[in-house]
């Protein structure tokens, strides 16, 4: 090897090793932060500390960390089931079945992705106030179950899903819905792993119709609560860190429960 490939080998793996030291610090000063008391994480302390339990029970003093799991648990296992299920079969039946209508009728909806939330947010929140849905799970569930941008990923998905299948159900007996769900999940299973994983983060990690909708504290989610404790007018950024690493937790294992199967999804693997 010349000395100039392996100056340029050593270039790339010193800059990779740069950008993996800034994408994995964060999460380790929030560890770190966990450990120590709110003064040894201002003045920036980067070792272990021995305040984690004291930490703990402050946060579970301050907040009713039982129910606020249960309601983002909740907001997040619906949100994400009703969105994959319906999202998806839209998508499959934006590719499978045929209209003259469908492709316009596709564009509009794609068209909707253009409008910012923040423009939708007072005529939503006068819609639901009006249905008195408001500080309700169903105010944050339902905006999202119908999700474009997951219509989009599963039909543009469906292009890779073999016709001949279908055919062949269709000539054993099977009707359209059998077929959607004997043949057609088992086969795009990637493609719903990778969209399960964008959309349980998605519903997990909300912060700003949550935080209009939802106005008492029995109905906060994790999110809101870490947010809460952030803004306090004098925070305990011990007690912050540790609600933080309870809340990054089940977006992390849920990831690396599907990484495989999510990487396959986005690369538009069909088994």
């Amino acid at each position: 090897m010349s000395p100039v490939s392996r100056i340029l080998r050593s270039a790339t793996y010193l800059g990779l090793g740069l950008a993996a030291l800034i994408s994995v610090f964060p999460f380790y000063w929030m560890l770190v932060s966990m450990t120590n008391s709110a003064v040894e994480v201002a003045n920036g302390k980067l070792t272990f500390g021995d305040q984690l339990i004291a930490n703990f029970q402050s946060l579970l003093t301050e907040v009713d960390m039982v129910r606020v799991l249960f309601n983002s648990t909740v907001i997040t296992l619906f949100g994400t089931i009703l969105t994959v299920a319906l999202s998806s079969a839209a998508g499959y039946g934006f590719e499978i079945f045929r209209s003259r209508f469908k492709d316009h009728l596709f564009s509009l909806l794609l068209l909707m992705l253009s409008i910012p939330f923040g423009a939708m947010m007072i005529p939503l929140f006068v819609m639901f106030a009006k249905a008195g849905l408001l500080n309700s799970f169903a105010a944050i569930l339902l905006p999202g179950i119908a999700s474009i941008f997951i219509v989009f990923y599963f039909r543009q998905a469906t292009k890779a899903f073999p016709h001949e299948l279908r055919d062949a159900a269709r000539i054993d007996g099977l009707n359209e819905l059998q077929i959607f769900l004997r043949i057609y999940l088992p086969v795009m299973r990637s493609t719903y792993a990778a969209a399960t994983v964008i959309v349980f983060m998605a519903n997990w990690n909300a912060y700003l119709w949550p935080l209009i909708v939802l106005q008492t504290n029995d109905m906060k989610t994790i999110t809101l609560v870490v947010s809460s404790l952030v803004s306090a007018y004098n925070p305990n950024y011990g007690v912050v860190s540790v609600a933080a690493v309870i809340a990054t937790l089940p977006t992390c294992l849920v990831f690396f429960i599907l990484q495989r199967s999510f990487v396959e999804g986005l690369t538009g693997g069909v088994k």
